[in-house]
């Protein structure tokens, strides 16, 4: 890879498939991890903060701030998802107290911070509730103008959701504050679609699902020696992964497999956020349509609800890029590519 490195900060709720994201990132010889802001979202905010803690230390990567946000959505009382991504958030994978320690500052001043320091290069993930980002607009309106590009796992667009019939978990969980991310980039002004939010919902991201055989696929190209995943196996059955890493992504996507396939989808899980995290590196990864977005919080039956107005029926101009396609295998390839190589290189160290 030339070039320089491209500066990401990462605004998770860690979680099974936020973990995966984190790791190919650091994985990405490209990205430049400058910074992970923790929110309430799958589990509490103080365990998704133990979470990322513990994922750096595993990976061996130092420097990284790790920043606490909000404990509870900017309005509604917190709803978690332990059911989906176990007790701590990692699914069966259970990791050493980490030795580190958090940023003396909270996750919205870790966003000010961030943009300020790289004005136009930063680009901004967000694959957990848009609580932190929101607080940080409130603090510093000209966020927008700052980054160079902004990735959100959220939302679903012209399809069912995932938490409500017709809502994505991420806005569900907090649906005031995606109303006043979307609201901030509201005023962009112009036909020009350069510097919209970049809006990966449930009708791209349930295309990319990982199985037992791409996993299986995984611990290959990392030369870990691993027994293969079955439907049939016992419940809660651990890795016998040789490699650290692969045995931890291992007890993890096994929960979440399970929980999928108790939801009737297969023994197989959905990437949202790694999916998110490759965009980020490489927008040429998805196909995008502008449109203007905006959250609904009054319904009694839609709150939560994403709307896309792709035709302009509410008068008003884009303020998202919506993803509506993307190639799952050239994802995969490029996942395990570089999970592989990283999970390896560590192994050596």
């Amino acid at each position: 890879m030339t070039g320089a490195r491209q500066p990401i900060f990462i605004d998770v709720d860690t979680g099974v498939d936020d973990a995966m994201a984190l790791v190919y990132l650091l994985g990405s010889a490209e990205a430049e991890l400058i910074g992970i802001a923790s929110t309430a979202g799958n589990v509490p905010v103080q365990q998704v903060c133990q979470n990322n803690l513990a994922l750096l230390e595993l990976c061996g990567t130092t420097g990284v701030p790790v920043s606490m946000g909000s404990e509870s959505p900017l309005r509604a009382a917190l709803r978690t998802a332990e059911d989906t991504h176990g007790p701590e958030g990692l699914g069966y994978a259970r990791l050493p107290a980490p030795t580190t320690e958090l940023t003396t500052y909270d996750a919205a001043e870790a966003w000010v911070r961030a943009a300020h320091a790289r004005p136009g290069e930063l680009i901004g993930v967000v694959t957990g509730p848009l609580t932190n980002l929101a607080l940080a607009l409130r603090a510093d309106p000209s966020l927008p103008r700052l980054l160079n590009r902004l990735v959100i796992m959220g939302g679903s667009f012209d399809y069912r959701g995932n938490t409500t019939p017709v809502a994505e978990w991420n806005v569900s969980v907090d649906p005031e504050s995606a109303a006043e991310v979307f609201a901030a980039w509201s005023d962009h002004g112009s036909a020009e679609t350069d510097g919209l939010p970049i809006v990966l919902g449930l009708n791209l991201t349930e295309n990319v699902a990982m199985t037992p055989d791409l996993l299986s696929r995984l611990a290959l190209s990392a030369e870990s020696s691993s027994t293969p995943m079955t439907v049939h196996d016992d419940r809660g059955t651990r890795s016998t992964a040789s490699n650290p890493l692969i045995r931890v992504l291992e007890d993890a996507m096994r929960f979440y497999f399970e929980f999928h396939r108790d939801q009737g989808e297969g023994y197989l899980a959905h990437l949202h956020d790694p999916l998110a995290a490759a965009v980020a590196l490489d927008t040429e990864l998805v196909r995008c349509r502008a449109a203007t977005v905006d959250v609904e919080l009054t319904g009694t039956l839609t709150r939560g609800m994403t709307i896309a107005d792709w035709s302009r029926r509410w008068g008003r101009e884009p303020n998202a890029l919506i993803g509506v396609d993307v190639d799952p295998a050239a994802f995969f390839d490029r996942f395990i590519a570089r999970v592989g190589a990283f999970a390896r290189q560590l192994d050596q160290s």
